[in-house]
């Protein structure tokens, strides 16, 4: 699998190229943001892009809004320089999946790579197809694919689709932020909070604009979240 490293710190780049190559993957080598976005869109055999958020040309934030404007489902991870809760969850908000703050141990951006990887393999490649229905919208799971019953199809990555499932597969349960972070993140983290409620705001939004403000993901207040069987 070929992964994109895009910094400009070229030895930031070659020291994950070297962990990404014997790990066995094949790191494609950037050092800005416009080169980013010209290899996503020049390469569909890229499984992932590990992207800084301070680069020259385009920065991170721009790279990443842009693919998902463009409705390119890549795995992003982000990396930052910048450590406050704020700018993680811009990070978030603007389409990344993940993020690692610099300085940063190698061998942790590795773990983080396998673990979307193999989240976004299990989202994507179910052995057993199921179709959902709640509310207005149709969640297949085999294909990996949301509509409304109107039929317009709901652009989701990875995690949001993990979210939105977790949650559709059983109504009227309230999971907390904590248990949804542990089921869909498959891993635990002490700014699980912070991160779901990003991720579940920002597909809030997407379901709200598909269907024309159908607020079908419930919150609990100092509790979690839930879909209601209707």
């Amino acid at each position: 699998m070929k992964i994109l490293v895009a910094d400009d710190d070229k030895e930031i780049v070659e020291l994950l190229s070297i962990y990404l190559q014997n790990e066995g993957y094949e790191p494609v080598k950037v050092y800005d943001g416009q080169e980013a976005l010209n290899a996503v869109r020049s390469t569909p055999e890229l499984g992932l892009l590990i992207l800084d958020i301070m680069m020259p040309e385009l920065d991170g934030m721009q790279v990443v809004k842009t693919l998902r404007k463009e409705e390119s489902q890549i795995p992003i991870i982000m990396l930052t320089a910048k450590t406050t809760d704020m700018d993680k969850i811009k990070g978030l908000v603007a389409g990344a999946d993940d993020y690692v703050t610099k300085p940063f141990n190698p061998l942790e951006v590795m773990a983080r790579v396998k673990s979307l990887l193999r989240r976004t393999k299990m989202s994507s490649d179910q052995n057993q197809t199921e179709i959902l229905e709640v509310g207005s919208l149709i969640i297949n799971r085999d294909s990996h694919e949301v509509t409304t019953i109107d039929g317009v199809a709901i652009q989701l990555t990875a995690l949001e689709f993990g979210i939105l499932y977790l949650l559709a597969s059983h109504t009227n349960r309230v999971f907390s932020a904590d248990e949804i972070f542990e089921r869909v993140w498959k891993q635990e983290s002490v700014v699980s909070a912070k991160t779901v409620m990003v991720h579940v705001s920002h597909l809030r939004d997407k379901i709200e604009e598909a269907t024309g403000g159908e607020k079908i993901i419930q919150t609990v207040w100092g509790v979690g979240y839930k879909i209601d069987a209707k």
